[in-house]
């Protein structure tokens, strides 16, 4: 069966990396990529691929972080207070970029998360530790921080102007395996695959160049020697590369990079307030449509941008700024990469008939009501899960459906009992013993109010789940 594998080898031991001696820069801000270069004939193809690594591997870094977890001994006794369970320390080791001279640095976020310590191995073996600046889980990114005490350090230009193509040559650069910085060469062998299921905002960037485990965060370079991409996981039964693996493309590295030095905690993405579902067949012939092209709208959120556009239910929405959109990845991916202000032209079907274009003016989604977030804690049945108020904006920072309703959703199920009952990220929260829960605090005062038996009423998907718990 195919799999899609996190590119972390499990309790990875930290290697020492292997390359050229990083030279002293003297920038202070992001570089800019240079003029795109298209080998102009076969004899220029084969051609070494040395002055490409020269220029973008003394950038590149191993990340090696620790994460403490709390093992629980006995599902039972874990619910109570003081219950039987072991600290161990697990390790990961994968790749990172430095794409500032003063030590910014960035990686996925599956390498560093959960992390109670980060080290950073730059390309001359010395080690750095580092702080996180900004953390994006549904984007899989992370930006770092090291400490360089003034001294300016290699970097790597993030490409975002040029749209890679299939067929360009490409490298990974990174530490597969830790066995030191190794380097593959490949093509790009596919674009804008959304439907593979790794991160909220899916448009990767396919290649056969050979990428492993360790090679997560490490970039995927053009031949100019700028980043075009973040390598971040393979399609493999085996969990090394089987010729097919994915890279986040600049657009979104960039932006997260942009957040991250403008000092912001998370990014601040647009959003249409529309709901949508990929096309099928069926659909497509029922619409009247000759090919199953675009997203169909499911619901569309009052006084949305969407809705002030004058997109309703049921209309298909073909491209984003020229761009097609087959499914809900790829629509989320084109908007999310577009700045809080800026207009989008969207190309719509309405009943079947032809293409009209609509002008979207992309919006931050409101934050009310606050999220007031809370970690349920004490004897019941919910402890160890994180819980926040709906609202479009905490639905979109913790990638839940705000089209489920209002309410209370949990974000985060770590090591508790709420882990046992089976409790997931994206459940609602709708009653317990009866009582309405509309908000966290009514929540948490419902539980604290409890006897030793619960009744709890779950949301999961539209389905509403009832269940008993007594302890």
């Amino acid at each position: 069966m195919r799999a899609i594998r996190a590119l972390i080898p499990a309790l990875a031991l930290l290697a020492a990396c292997s390359g050229p001696a990083p030279a002293s820069r003297a920038q202070q801000n992001v570089d800019l990529p240079a003029p795109r270069q298209v080998p102009p004939d076969l004899a220029t193809m084969k051609m070494s691929f040395s002055p490409v690594v020269h220029r973008a591997a003394p950038a590149v870094v191993n990340v090696f972080s620790k994460r403490v977890v709390r093992q629980q001994l006995d599902p039972f006794w874990g619910m109570f207070a003081g219950g039987m369970t072991r600290e161990a320390v697990q390790q990961s080791l994968g790749s990172g970029s430095i794409v500032r001279s003063d030590g910014v640095i960035l990686t996925n976020h599956h390498n560093i998360e959960g992390a109670t310590e980060i080290m950073v191995v730059t390309a001359d073996r010395r080690q750095w530790p580092a702080r996180v600046l900004l953390d994006d889980p549904r984007a899989d990114l992370a930006v770092l921080k090291i400490d360089t005490k003034g001294e300016a350090l290699p970097t790597i230009a993030i490409d975002d102007r040029d749209r890679p193509q299939v067929g360009d040559l490409v490298l990974a650069i990174g530490d597969p395996f830790g066995v030191g910085q190794t380097v593959t060469n490949g093509i790009v062998s596919a674009l804008a695959r959304s439907d593979v299921g790794i991160s909220d905002y899916s448009s990767f960037i396919q290649t056969d160049a050979a990428i492993n485990p360790g090679n997560s965060g490490g970039p995927l370079v053009d031949m100019s020697g700028d980043l075009i991409g973040v390598n971040t996981a393979i399609v493999s039964g085996s969990g090394t590369s089987s010729g097919v693996g994915f890279a986040i493309p600049a657009a979104m590295a960039k932006q997260v990079v942009a957040a991250a030095l403008a000092g912001d905690r998370q990014v601040n993405r647009p959003w249409l307030g529309a709901k949508t579902q990929a096309l099928t067949g069926e659909m497509a012939a029922r619409l009247g449509l000759a090919a199953p092209q675009g997203v169909i709208v499911t619901n569309v959120w009052p006084g949305a941008p969407a809705a002030r556009a004058g997109i309703a239910q049921g209309d298909v929405i073909v491209t984003v700024d020229g761009q097609g959109v087959d499914d809900n990845a790829a629509l989320n991916y084109l908007v999310a990469t577009r700045g809080v202000g800026e207009s989008l032209q969207l190309a719509v079907r309405r009943n079947g008939g032809p293409v009209r274009a609509v002008t979207v003016r992309a919006e931050a989604p409101p934050g009310l009501p606050a999220p007031d977030a809370r970690t349920i804690a004490g004897r019941n049945p919910l402890a160890g899960a994180s819980v926040v108020n709906v609202s479009p904006a905490s639905a979109a920072q913790y990638g839940v459906d705000p089209f489920e309703g209002h309410g209370v959703v949990v974000v985060r199920v770590e090591n508790g009992y709420a882990q046992q009952i089976g409790l997931q990220p994206g459940d609602f929260i709708r009653s317990v013993n009866g009582h309405p829960t509309d908000t966290t605090a009514q929540l948490q005062a419902v539980l604290a109010a409890g006897s030793g038996s619960w009744s709890l009423a779950i949301q999961r998907g539209g389905r509403l789940i009832t269940a008993q718990f007594t302890g």
